[in-house]
């Protein structure tokens, strides 16, 4: 059952980049002014050209990494449980099985697997991995070992998700399903996700706002809504409004390729 989400113009604010920047050692710029507001439940995508600083925003939200200028605001302040993180590659432990590598959130903050079983085996029924729970990583697909690290994300039922072209390595059939199944875990678990992703297809099945971002310096030129309802399916692929979205949102990157000095 979907969980009921207030219009993206009526959504309370979860945390605001105001005027971020990132300067690099040889004074390369990563990002210059860049100021977004994330509203709870969005599902926002940065969408951008290579180089654009889609990821460093991802890694000065995350707290990976501090901004040169600027700062993050949090409304009502954040918190360990507010965060999960996937990454480019699902940086399994290779050593430790599927439920381990799960239940890694919480043993770092010596929350003992007895205390958080459920939790656990709950998230790996979410991702269809409960058959695998004893599985190592090198017994896996390229597309089973995201779905443990998607599962070990949500496993705390974070606030907020940053995801960084986590499906960028997969086939296409594979890519499309778990973008599925990534909208099913969100309804799920009733997150907001940031999603960093190179393809404007991606963007538009995904998403209900794009932040359209051009290089050198990078900044957020364009805002873009998707106003299609979820869940999203197969169907909707083959949509004229996901075509006429696609179209709107191939335009814009366009212009921030054409945007970058």
């Amino acid at each position: 059952m979907s969980l009921s989400r207030p219009p993206l113009g009526e959504r309370s604010t979860l945390l605001q980049m105001n005027h971020v920047e990132k300067t690099f050692r040889g004074n390369i710029v990563a990002l210059k002014d860049m100021n977004l507001t994330v509203n709870e439940g969005d599902f926002i995508s940065l969408l951008g050209p290579s180089g654009c600083g889609k990821s460093t925003a991802l890694r000065i939200i995350s707290g990976l990494m501090q901004p040169t200028a600027g700062q993050i605001r949090w409304t009502g302040g954040q918190s360990k449980d507010d965060l999960g993180v996937v990454f480019q590659e699902p940086t399994l432990m290779p050593w430790a099985r599927v439920v381990d590598n799960v239940w890694l959130p919480f043993r770092l903050r010596g929350i003992s697997y007895n205390e958080v079983k459920d939790e656990v085996l709950q998230a790996l029924k979410l991702v269809g991995l409960e058959k695998f729970q004893r599985a190592f990583p090198r017994e896996l697909s390229g597309g089973m070992k995201m779905r443990v690290a998607i599962a070990r994300a949500m496993v705390t039922k974070p606030r907020l998700i940053l995801m960084d072209e986590p499906f960028a390595a997969l086939d296409e059939i594979t890519r499309h399903k778990l973008n599925q199944d990534l909208l099913a875990l969100r309804e799920a678990i009733g997150c907001t996700v940031i999603f960093v992703t190179h393809s404007v297809f991606e963007s538009v099945f995904l998403s209900d706002r794009i932040v359209v971002m051009a290089a050198r310096p990078g900044r957020v030129i364009r805002q873009l809504e998707v106003d299609a309802a979820y869940p999203r399916t197969e169907e909707f692929r083959t949509s004229a409004e996901y075509a006429a979205h696609c179209r709107e949102a191939s335009d814009a990157l366009h212009q921030a390729i054409g945007e970058a000095a």
